[in-house]
């Protein structure tokens, strides 16, 4: 019988930090959602015709926050092109009026989807130091150039009206309940940031299609050192000013119905 020679067997290799088994983190239990604001002046237009006469997503998802989610969307199609020497103030309400006004009076007498129980529009400006508007950029070097102007000169103001129609059941002249507010937010670039900062910030794009050149809400956010007022105003929708406006509306059409029932009472 021939001999046999002991092999041993290959050693398996040391496991690698890629194959390695490695214990398994537990998964947090998901967020839940918060529950919708039940507000009586929110609860009472869910199942009703509320439009959005804007096309910023910003916008809806802010409207959306407080219980707002059965937008229609109707931009209005008019042209901004109001005199830029009024005042800030008045250029953004007579813009927010002039859009809901248009989009109102086309769609009170739509046969289809009926008349609307709110319409609500916005318009949101920012103003340099100097009470000049700050538009959106035309190409990349005026981007840079703006928001180096808006970082250098300490501060610069955001200005945004909203607009709240809702009909009169009453139908009495003009046959609308209409409220307004604007809202101002001091924003101040920080000193700090620097031309390279703001060339990589250009070249995000975000700001392209905003009004000033950046966006708070993203991450045109690390431009911004602080802000005196609301921060959703400079997003482009003031909440807690417009749910106010809202309540407003409301309440001035519920009130005009009840005068005429109560002048009927009396001359019955």
């Amino acid at each position: 019988m021939a001999d046999t020679k002991y092999v041993p067997a290959p050693a398996e290799p040391p496991p690698s930090y890629e194959t390695a088994a490695q214990p398994t983190a537990p998964k947090p239990p998901p967020l839940r959602a918060p529950l919708p604001l039940e507000l009586p002046v929110i609860t009472s237009l869910r199942d009703k015709r509320v439009i959005l006469a804007s096309a910023s997503p910003r916008r809806k998802q802010l409207l959306a926050q407080i219980g707002l989610t059965n937008l229609q969307i109707i931009p209005s199609p008019l042209p901004e092109n109001l005199p830029k020497s009024l005042s800030p103030f008045e250029y953004v309400l007579q813009t927010a009026t002039r859009k809901a006004t248009h989009v109102y009076t086309t769609e009170i007498d739509n046969t289809t989807l009926g008349e609307p129980a709110l319409v609500l529009a916005a318009d949101t400006v920012v103003v340099s130091h100097l009470g000049q508007l700050v538009e959106k950029p035309r190409s990349e070097a005026d981007h840079i150039a703006m928001l180096k102007m808006l970082r250098n000169s300490g501060y610069h103001r955001v200005y945004t009206a909203v607009v709240a129609m809702t009909p009169l059941a009453s139908a009495r002249d003009p046959g609308y309940a209409i409220e307004t507010t604007v809202e101002e937010t001091v924003v101040r670039f920080g000193k700090d940031v620097s031309d390279e900062m703001l060339m990589a910030y250009v070249r995000t794009r975000e700001g392209a299609d905003k009004a000033g050149g950046y966006g708070i809400q993203g991450v045109g956010a690390i431009l911004v050192e602080r802000i005196e007022g609301s921060w959703d105003n400079v997003v482009g929708l003031p909440l807690r000013a417009t749910l106010g406006l809202i309540e407003r509306v409301v309440r001035a059409g519920d009130e005009e119905e009840l005068e005429d029932e109560f002048a009927e009472g009396d001359e019955d």
